[in-house]
């Protein structure tokens, strides 16, 4: 076999550079297989030392020779590209489509699913991984989704104004709040955790379950959040935790706790908030934030970190410890950053 290639300075260059700067493996191989014959060496070395084959080299030596450095980028190597317009297929189905509009019971998608319907609509018989690389490759990625209400207030923007203002004019001599309630429970709930690979591990729960409920309340000024503990999520824990307010904020004048319309919040839904208003009303002011908005209170973020950090795979085998557990987070943690893009925004003008 004739081994001889001559190159000029100005194709060695190119070459060296598809060598050593190229990503794509294939078109560094094939620079190497003829700079390699332009140095002389026999084909049966560079099959070995390549790892190729001679019809490899018979035919890039031939595609050189015909069209120069640029042949060698000319083809690459794996599917067919007509396979690349299934990609975008199987992101639309994902994006606009459920299983259910192609005949399956699955309210989500997986991909074996795809791999199915891309066989039965369009005949092309692809693997999981290959779907699951495409999905990768298109920006897409396996994790929770977020719930959302799906209603909306019809007052939301009268409302969220309203609690705007009150913050932003708030009187030195006066105090807001954000409150809520939490719900601690014996058996935990299940969330992610590093584990050694092909052991799933273990998070051992009690079996019967007993809860315990937390009312908290964060300073809009401070971050400091107030609680108070209660067997049940009701009217008498609420009206516990106002009097925990009033008196950790007994130099304000006025209290104005902005929460969520729960209905033993309300003096419609709770003869028991009624009857303290009566007597509290000159220093408890409730403002109620739009319906269905969840994402408005700043005090359920710190719920959401309490879960992740501390009753999420928990280990506590009496409530008490878990109640004791949880405390001890708060206390550790001290003040809270008040997040919410319109809380911030309130902020950084004050």
């Amino acid at each position: 076999m004739d081994g001889s290639i001559a190159l000029t300075p100005g194709q060695r260059n190119g070459l060296l550079d598809l060598y050593r700067r190229e990503l794509t493996p294939c078109v560094r191989l094939r620079a190497h297989i003829i700079l390699l014959l332009a140095d002389g060496h026999a084909w049966t070395l560079i099959c070995t030392v390549l790892f190729c084959s001679s019809a490899t080299i018979a035919r890039w030596k031939e595609r050189f020779e015909k069209d120069g450095v640029e042949a060698l980028c000319a083809e690459r190597r794996g599917r067919p590209a007509t396979l690349l317009g299934y990609v975008s297929l199987i992101v639309k189905w994902v994006k606009r489509r459920v299983p259910r509009d192609f005949g399956y019971c699955r309210s989500r998608w997986c991909c074996a699913t795809l791999v199915l319907i891309l066989w039965e609509v369009r005949q092309v018989k692809v693997s999981c991984q290959s779907v699951r690389r495409w999905l990768g490759a298109a920006g897409w990625v396996w994790r929770r989704p977020r719930p959302v209400p799906g209603k909306q207030d019809a007052a939301r923007v009268w409302k969220l104004r309203k609690i705007r203002e009150l913050l932003r004019d708030l009187p030195a001599d006066e105090a807001a709040v954000f409150e809520d309630e939490v719900d601690l429970n014996l058996n935990p709930e299940i969330g992610c955790m590093w584990m050694e690979k092909g052991h799933q591990a273990q998070v051992v729960t009690p079996g019967t379950n007993v809860k315990r409920y937390l009312a908290g309340s964060m300073s809009w000024r401070t971050g400091e959040l107030i609680e108070t503990l209660g067997d049940k999520r009701d009217a008498a824990l609420f009206v516990k935790h106002l009097d925990d307010l009033r008196r950790r904020h007994r130099h304000s004048k006025v209290i104005h706790v902005i929460l969520d319309n729960a209905r033993f919040h309300t003096i419609e839904g709770s003869k028991v908030v009624r009857q303290y208003l009566v007597e509290h009303g000159e220093r408890i002011k409730l403002h109620y934030l739009p319906a269905y908005s969840p994402n408005d209170n700043p005090v359920e973020r710190v719920w959401w970190h309490l879960r992740e950090e501390v009753t999420r795979n928990h280990c506590c085998q009496t409530i008490d410890e878990l109640v004791k557990l949880t405390l001890a987070w708060l206390e550790e943690r001290g003040a809270f950053k008040v997040q919410g893009r319109m809380y911030e925004r309130l902020k950084r003008v004050g």
